[in-house]
């Protein structure tokens, strides 16, 4: 009939998948992350207290967390007030509902998720038109299967929001932009992350040894970014700090000219080769060398990378989340490694390699599920806050409770978007004593210290502790003890009254 649709049924589904199944399934698996793991870590803090700030406190500069607990240096609020702003409409109808204020973490970093898996997106597609659309495909269920990378797209860590500028470098990289790559990795570096220096280089070199921008254009296209970069993060952060500072400069004087990253511990030079990739990679460590082996295309994107990570491993400071932004690019490098091998699966040699393929990414599988459930359990001062809250005297509603924090619930789950409203009241005073406690009026105590005089320990969180191995079924055990204990005051009578189930 005239006006029907022609398209079959389904075709319209098939379509919509054929365009975002990929990102469906990207999207999924780091929202899943999301809410089963909403509480976040010490590293964290400053850009989820300023996205809290922001959000609940607005223009009243004097109620911000950094200006009370300002951390070891100081970081740029444009990636909080970025994602704040797209929040920021999500977080307004939870304020109408009345929700807690948990709800309003979980949607800064689904917001955050979002812009780091788009960048993703760009870059797949730059994959797809390069490499062929197996290849892509590769690279997802590759991604998917490991923990790291989705795991930390959704934390607002400096090093994720620099994560996104280095993807879209990435893109832009073998799209042909070349001077949309320098401008990327030039404002990442003096904005989010001074040590994306270390990777600019490389990129750089490589794009001027195969004279694909000249050395004119790419100095004009630095300098000009980097003092753009530089003067937004004059202009802002100074407003915010209340003096005049440049947040990335003070982290490279502290890091590089103090040298001071060093008192957070060491690791031996060959760690990131060694511990961090192996456990971020799994199955990908072996496939993303032996595709530098068989397919050249790879080795132009590969070599400034590797050369990234090698120069990092001089710094004696090592985490996982510096050369995080090295993933794609080693996924890549092995997507065309298992597309290889796929093609050829059928050919003697290349069916061994195949078997022991699909059984490494069971195996990566495995570990990824480990993995997650050992962070799970990973946040005692969180799930500390939260069985509080559950557990909480209501007698009187109009009764303060005074709730005092310590440094390791703190440190390990414990940020603003976590405290509830009146009469819940909150303190992170640092340095007091266990015996002055006493003398405090404080109701509940979050504390990593089982016992403490004049409060009555009520409840204790456990937290992972080390992985078990044992030649019996299941092969790992994780295994958790008491981190985050309870405390109420002996004082309170309607603690006296509650009924609570006391500590292990």
């Amino acid at each position: 009939m005239v006006g029907e649709s022609s398209e079959p049924p389904g075709s319209k589904m098939t379509k919509f998948l054929r365009l975002y199944g990929w990102d469906l399934l990207l999207g999924s698996i780091a929202a899943f992350y999301v809410f089963t793991i909403p509480y976040t870590k010490v590293e964290e803090s400053f850009n989820i207290q300023a996205m809290h700030d922001v959000l609940y406190h607005q223009y009243d500069l004097q109620k911000y967390d950094h200006l009370d607990f300002p951390g070891v240096v100081p970081r740029t609020f444009i990636g909080a007030i970025f994602i704040s702003c797209l929040a920021s409409p999500v977080v307004l109808i939870l304020q109408l509902l009345r929700l807690p204020k948990i709800y309003g973490l979980i949607a800064v970093r689904l917001v955050l998720g979002c812009i780091i898996l788009s960048t993703l997106r760009f870059f797949r597609i730059q994959v797809r038109r390069k490499f062929g659309p197996q290849v892509e495909a590769f690279f997802v269920v590759l991604t998917a299967s490991e923990f790291h990378l989705l795991f930390y797209c959704t934390r607002p860590l400096p090093n994720i929001l620099a994560m996104g500028l280095v993807i879209l470098a990435y893109a832009f990289w073998m799209k042909g932009s070349y001077l949309a790559t320098l401008r990327c990795l030039t404002f990442a570096t003096v904005v989010f992350r001074c040590d994306i220096l270390l990777l600019l280089g490389p990129i750089g070199l490589e794009l001027l040894m195969t004279k694909s921008v000249s050395l004119w254009k790419a100095m004009k296209c630095c300098i000009i970014t980097a003092l753009t970069g530089t003067v937004l993060s004059l202009l802002l952060d100074s407003i915010l700090w209340q003096k005049i500072i440049w947040p990335e400069f003070e982290v490279f004087w502290f890091n590089s000219i103090l040298n001071r990253s060093s008192e957070w511990g060491t690791h031996s030079f060959h760690w990131y080769f060694s511990s961090a990739l192996p456990r971020s990679l799994l199955v990908s460590y072996p496939l993303c060398l032996l595709g530098v082996l068989i397919d050249r295309r790879i080795i132009r994107y590969f070599l400034p990378v590797f050369s990234f990570v090698l120069l990092y491993s001089k710094l004696p400071h090592k985490e996982l989340r510096f050369i995080i932004g090295s993933v794609p690019i080693f996924n890549l490098s092995a997507a065309l490694s298992a597309s290889r091998i796929y093609n050829n699966r059928n050919k003697s040699i290349w069916k061994w390699l195949y078997l022991i393929m699909m059984g490494s990414l069971l195996v990566s599988l495995g570990c990824s599920v480990i993995t997650f459930m050992a962070s799970y359990d990973n946040y005692p001062g969180g799930h500390a806050l939260k069985v509080l809250h559950q557990m909480g005297p209501n007698t009187n509603k109009f009764t303060e409770q005074w709730v005092h924090i310590d440094s390791y619930a703190a440190m390990n789950g414990v940020s603003r978007f976590c405290e509830n409203n009146l009469p819940w009241r909150y303190s992170k005073e640092e340095g007091i004593r266990l015996e002055e406690f006493r003398h405090r009026n404080f109701t509940y105590l979050l504390n990593e210290h089982p016992n403490i005089e004049g409060f009555k320990c009520l409840f204790a969180v456990n937290a992972f502790s080390k992985a078990h191995l044992q030649v019996k079924l299941p092969p790992i055990i994780l295994l958790k003890e008491p981190k985050v204990f309870i405390h109420g005051n002996f004082r309170s009578q309607e603690i006296s009254n509650t009924d609570w189930p006391g500590c292990p």
